[in-house]
């Protein structure tokens, strides 16, 4: 590239990208004069939290917000803390340049980023933004020679859906946490996403299965002995039910017009048909032809992904990033399917070279995009530059490797011919023994030329579909051919449920619904992954009785916020808002406020009204419909019937199924107060309880399930009386895990009921004795006399004789062990708690002490070697639970993973996720307080603080606004 005037007289541009990755590479290709810097994404947002937000607006009612609803919703942008540093590093380089390019992403993020560092950088010299979508040398060096302002319509879009989506999480979350759980979080297509799994598992549970019987049968042709099979089609002139012939309910829909065979009907059928004579009624042929697929954009990406590879959309899009930034593939946050001119000979001369000139079509093929309101002027998703490497030429390994192997089979298959071909069905009939008249068909495909299917065969959604490639031939036969039966199966089936969404299901779902931005897709799958809502079971993903509680809540009191045409509605208006047809400010205010406001704009969202159910009469705001919370019974919300009067409800700790009330015994105490199974007013025994396992999919909770749960023990287990004490023991089966306590008596004149003086007590009273079962006991096995040990511990071994220090054996949070003083030491086996001797112990002390960690527990399962590192992945059983691990990255199991069930390619998903986060942050120590002086001051504030108490309490009731910081977790950062 020729030095431009700039470079020429010795000038300095600051390039800034959005990530190190990016900017090493652009880094190269630009050279001397050009200093390439990365933001590290956005260096600004809005308040994270109470804390965040700048002393001079925390007084104002909407500084919790961090939009000003009240003066044309003006959002309160703060630097995020973990970038002033980054962004005081931009400040200096800036200082030093004559010239600033912002190379961010073009889209919608990218040019938001690139404005926010220009308001913030407030930079002096000449400002471009320059954009490419693909990181190659002539790419980079043509974005520099043609830059272009700043898209404010874009920035405008972008800031409308940001101040939408803080509104929506920080008006929303806090009503689930008030109704349902704490730390729950709500988001306009989060929400949506999980009622759409949440709707398919109510599917699965009202779903009853029919069963359907079929005959098939095994003909021979004559003379050639040719043999195919053909299904039963239909039986005296009336088609052979199947499947899709069945409702949800399993009943047929239409019953007149299919015959229904049994078990029964279809072995007496075959039966008859014993010795029958066939012969081919009909033979249809048609050419067979099919078009390549298009080339990849975002969704379709993470679906095939997710078919072909295993990989999440999560990860798929973090491989995917780290190929961009790497200069191997195009921007891979598109919704296009056009390809460059570039491209299209690119790719038809790879064609011509590894496939032949015969695989070539006449002239380019053209893919329109079927996206509605394709956000930005992108390309498909292709590998970089104007000639291919193909994937033995990049050096890539693992998943890096598959999935460009993936898009450069994809993209060069989409400049190639149809596949050809012939197709016929086949017809044979015959009559029963019985007189019925029974016609059966058969399928087949020849392909002729395979063309594009010779690169690239998309998968399926299905297991069970065939893929395109594949042919069924069947033996040369005419009208009128005879034909031999020489086997007739009988074949019975049964109707399934809808299937659950997969991330790849999930992810077309809400694209054809045009629910949400396709690259947000990733993310908010993520979020309802990481939320709880959802849980995977193999590829399925499945709804928490937890999603069942939120859904329901906000079908029932916020039913036009998941909605969804009028999801879909809102994404067309902000669609509007960036093309300029409509403006931001009056749309955001009819959002918030309702139509109670004049003026409120005229966008789509008026709609709405249908779907919140009001008829458009009125169209309540957000604020208002967060305001009125009465009418929301939280028991209500979360509960459930699931039959024979057992109903689950979701409670703070979980789900758990609740029998019905059973009448008192003869004289039992009516007191109030008491726990599960204690008697209650009007002299019914409390419902009995038990917890239901919270990765049990919803629709296996049968009522036989839920009577098993609620037959299983539960409550307290006496073991005895301790003679010692004449002290009550039991056994619990408590949130860390069961253990055993002992039941003082009341004292006298407190109020009775509950377990007795166990779970607390008060200020001055004795406390319970109470331990943890060891591994090795379980509740219905643990005896009074292993109660009695385990509560005498610690156990007094003996005293060192060099020392005088006593030696006791404990049991703790990390497994047994002695302790001396300060000095502990791990016992192999807990059984050593009440064996081991003062002998013994001292032989363990005059060991040198094992510095740092204790010796590594075997590995739970091997997976194979990670195709990123190639080092061997391992699952281990570490501190905070099981975690899988190359020897230099770990990562934690989720909740639905199961150290048995892992599969190889989960691990490697793990551990891919895991190193696309990068090392974690090392918090920075804070200095030590000065004692001497913070005793003098507390002295001094003792009295003051004293007075000020009542005055405190008082004011803390008064400002609401001061409880902000707990929502720093609740509002979702995207949609």
């Amino acid at each position: 590239m020729a030095p431009t005037s700039e470079t020429a007289n010795g000038g300095r541009r600051l390039v800034i990208v959005e990530s190190p990755a990016k900017a090493k590479t652009i880094k190269g290709y630009l050279g001397p004069g050009y200093v390439v810097e990365a933001s590290v994404g956005h260096i600004r947002d809005l308040p994270n939290g109470a804390a965040e937000v700048p002393a001079k607006y925390k007084g104002q009612p909407w500084a919790r917000l961090g939009v000003n609803v009240d003066e044309g919703f003006q959002p309160l942008y703060v630097v995020n803390s973990d970038k002033k540093d980054q962004v005081r590093k931009l400040k200096e380089l800036l200082a030093d340049s004559d010239e600033l390019f912002l190379a961010t992403d073009e889209d919608r993020e990218g040019e938001a980023i690139a404005w926010h560092l220009k308001e913030v950088l407030k930079p002096t010299v000449p400002v471009r933004r320059m954009v490419f979508h693909e990181i190659t040398r002539d790419a980079i060096r043509a974005a520099v020679n043609n830059p272009r302002e700043l898209n404010q319509l874009l920035v405008d879009a972008q800031e409308t859906r940001r101040i939408l989506d803080r509104l929506y999480g920080y008006e929303v979350s806090p009503v689930l946490w008030k109704k349902v759980m704490p730390r729950l979080s709500a988001g306009r297509v989060q929400s949506v996403a999980t009622r759409l799994v949440v709707e398919r598992e109510r599917e699965r549970i009202a779903f009853r299965s029919a069963e359907y019987w079929d005959l098939t049968g095994t003909f021979a042709t004559v003379p050639e002995d040719g043999t195919f099979d053909a299904r039963l089609a239909s039986v005296a002139g009336r088609r052979v039910a199947q499947g899709r012939d069945f409702g949800p309910d399993g009943r047929l829909k239409n019953p007149d017009q299919v015959e229904h065979l049994s078990e029964e009907s279809a072995r007496a059928l075959a039966a008859a048909l014993a010795g029958t004579s066939f012969a081919v009624r009909s033979v249809e042929s048609k050419p067979y032809r099919r078009s390549p697929y298009a080339p990849f954009r975002t969704t379709t990406l993470q679906q095939e992904a997710s078919r072909k590879l295993g990989m999440g959309a999560k990860s798929t899009m973090q491989v995917a990033q780290r190929l961009y930034e790497n200069g191997f593939i195009t921007y891979m946050r598109t919704d296009s399917t056009t390809l460059s001119d570039t491209a299209v000979s690119a790719a038809r001369a790879q064609v011509a070279q590894l496939y032949g000139a015969d695989y070539v079509p006449d002239r380019p093929r053209v893919y329109a995009s079927k996206v509605k309101n394709a956000q930005e002027a992108h390309e498909a998703i292709r590998p970089s530059g104007d000639r291919f490497r193909t994937p033995a030429e990049t050096g890539l390994t693992g998943d890096q490797f598959r999935l460009y192997e993936l898009i450069w089979k994809r993209t060069v298959a989409s400049q190639m011919k149809d596949a050809v071909g012939q197709s016929v069905v086949v017809r044979v009939g015959g009559t029963a023994a019985d007189g019925r008249d029974c016609e059966f068909s058969a399928t087949g495909k020849v392909i002729t030329f395979h063309g594009f299917l010779k690169a690239y065969v998309e998968g399926s959604d299905d297991p069970a579909a065939e893929l395109d490639d594949r042919e069924r031939r069947l033996p040369r036969v005419a009208e009128g051919d005879r034909l031999d039966a020489r086997a007739m199966s009988v074949d019975g089936h049964a109707t399934k449920p809808p299937a659950r969404y997969t991330e790849a299901t999930l992810v077309k779902e809400l694209e054809e619904r045009e629910i949400g931005r396709p690259s947000t897709y990733a993310s908010i799958i993520g979020t309802i992954l990481d939320r709880g809502y959802v849980f995977k079971k193999g590829t399925a993903l499945v709804p928490s009785f937890l999603s069942f509680a939120v859904t329901n809540l906000l079908e029932q009191h916020f039913g036009r916020l998941v909605d969804y045409d009028f999801t879909a509605k809102m994404e067309d208006d902000l669609d509007r808002i960036a093309t300029g047809d409509a403006q931001a400010v009056p749309w955001l205010r009819r959002f918030y406020f309702g139509d109670a406001i004049e003026g409120a704009g005229d966008v789509s969202v008026e709609a709405a009204g249908e779907a919140s159910g009001d008829g458009g009469d009125h169209l309540a705001g957000l604020k208002e419909l967060v305001t009125d919370l009465g009418a929301i019974d939280a028991r209500e919300i979360s509960s459930f019937p699931v039959g024979d009067g057992i109903v689950l409800r979701v409670g703070r700790y979980g789900p758990y199924v609740e029998g019905p009330a059973e009448p008192a015994a003869e004289g039992a105490d009516t007191g109030e107060g008491g726990a599960a199974g204690q008697t209650g007013e009007g002299g019914t025994r409390e419902a009995k309880r038990a917890d239901v396992p919270a990765d049990l999919p919803p629709d296996e909770l049968t009522v036989e399930l839920a009577r098993e749960l609620l037959a299983k023990p539960s409550g307290d287990f006496e073991l005895g009386t301790d003679p010692a004490t004449g002290h009550q023991i039991v056994a619990r089966d408590g949130r860390y895990g069961p253990y055993v306590t002992e039941v003082l008596p009341e004292p006298e004149g407190a109020a009775k009921g509950g377990r007795g003086r166990t779970a607390k007590a008060g200020k001055g009273a004795a406390k319970p004795r109470t331990a943890s079962l060891l591994k090795s006991m379980s509740l219905d096995s643990v005896t009074l006399d292993d109660a009695l040990r385990l509560l005498a511990l610690p156990r007094v071994v003996g005293t060192d004789p060099e020392s005088g220090q006593e030696i006791t054996a404990q049991n703790g949070r990390y497994g047994p062990y002695l302790k001396r003083g300060t000095d502990s030491r791990s016992l192999e086996r807990e059984e050593q708690l009440f064996t081991v001797t003062l002998e013994e112990a001292l032989r363990l002390y005059a060991q040198p002490k094992a510095r740092g960690r204790a010796a590594a527990k075997p590995p739970l399962k091997e997976l194979g070697d990670d195709p990123v590192t190639g080092r061997p992945v391992v699952v281990k059983d570490g501190r905070f639970g099981p975690y899988v691990t190359d020897g230099e990255t770990n990562a934690t199991l989720r909740r639905d993973d199961d150290p048995e069930t892992i599969t190889a390619e989960r691990g490697y998903e793990l551990l891919a996720e895991k190193r696309a986060k990068g090392p974690a942050k090392k918090t920075a120590k804070k200095a030590p307080a000065k004692k001497a002086a913070a005793k003098t001051a507390a002295k001094k504030s003792t009295a003051k603080s004293a007075a000020k108490k009542t005055t405190s309490k008082t004011a803390a009731k008064k400002s609401p606004a001061k409880k902000t910081s707990a929502r720093k977790s609740s509002g979702p950062s995207d949609e």
